[in-house]
């Protein structure tokens, strides 16, 4: 059985330029899907915040205008949080993670990585071990790849200078009304560090493989980012 190290954050707010703090956590639907998908493959999924805090789901990604209107999509996103809510509530402490244990790191969206994981060493760590290491995956979606800011390579390089990956478009940030206020963008950044950015239209499901990296660039491609783990977990280790 493969093992799955799934990071989540444990932000409840996104510092604003203006100052203010806006509600925030992990995007519900880029939790939900992945880890279905990976759960009904048979993987073991091992959660983790920083400081082991209760990872909590962003309520704007369980609205409904947030979800294209559909009210029984919103219904499954709550449900299956329910089922996950003793998971979420006491997930294992980031610091204490040896990413030796696990065959792959799956860091989510929402604003909240931007917040925590973003300047957060341990995931730095843990990404770095992964990411240098061809028998193991990493893989992010949407705001997750945020977190890609906190990982330098020993020599002071950052670990994804000159890869090919996706994130959440500088282009859907604005259309989604948040970008005017943000501190940062998170497209931006990851051009400014040396990424080879990809994207494809916004809001459709668009997934980058490049090698044992997998990116997907927003919620609706959560069910093909996963599947591209599931194939790059096969191919290096055979038990997916």
């Amino acid at each position: 059985m493969s093992s799955v190290l799934m990071v989540l954050t444990s932000a409840k707010f996104w510092s604003q330029k203006d100052g203010t703090q806006r509600p925030t956590g992990f995007w519900a639907e880029e939790f939900v899907v992945p880890h279905r998908t990976l759960v009904e493959a048979g993987v073991d999924i091992t959660i983790a915040t920083p400081g082991g805090l209760p990872a909590r789901a962003d309520e704007l990604g369980l609205s409904v205008s947030a979800n294209g209107g559909d009210t029984e999509k919103v219904a499954r996103l709550r449900a299956y949080l329910e089922s996950a809510k003793d998971l979420l509530a006491s997930p294992v402490r980031l610091e204490d993670v040896d990413p030796q244990d696990y065959d792959a790191v799956l860091i989510p969206g929402g604003h909240g990585p931007m917040q925590d994981l973003a300047v957060n060493a341990d995931i730095g760590r843990v990404l770095r071990a992964m990411l240098n290491d061809p028998a193991k995956v990493v893989a992010s979606l949407c705001h997750g790849p945020a977190s890609f800011m906190a990982a330098g390579q020993e020599d002071g390089s950052w670990l994804f200078k000159g890869r090919r990956l996706t994130a959440f478009t500088d282009a859907e940030e604005e259309q989604v009304g948040l970008s005017a206020n943000a501190t940062w963008l998170l497209e931006e950044r990851l051009r400014g560090a040396g990424a080879h950015f990809e994207s494809g239209p916004a809001w459709s499901s668009y997934v980058v493989v490049d090698g044992n990296l997998v990116t997907g660039q927003n919620p609706a491609s959560g069910e093909a980012a996963a599947n591209a783990l599931l194939k790059e977990l096969a191919a290096r280790v055979g038990s997916a």
